[in-house]
């Protein structure tokens, strides 16, 4: 199966992560939420599958582009 790396648009803090591995995520869901500029920028996946892993934790600072989950198509 292919595999898509879902990557955050903005540098930041997760504040939140709304699915685990194994779930199921459609085209346009959100896989985790990142605290920039004391706003919450969702994070959202490309393609409709399966959270294969998620790459971050809650409160992980991350930077713009980086991976935060791969989902298999």
């Amino acid at each position: 199966m292919p595999e898509i790396k879902v990557v955050s648009e903005v540098a930041g803090r997760v504040c939140a992560l709304p699915v685990e591995a194994g779930s199921h995520v459609g085209d346009g869901d959100e896989v985790a939420f990142v605290e920039a500029m004391k706003m919450e920028i969702p994070v959202t996946s490309t393609a409709a599958g399966k959270i294969k892993s998620i790459l971050v934790s809650v409160d992980d600072v991350i930077a713009e582009g980086q991976p935060v989950a791969i989902v298999e198509t």
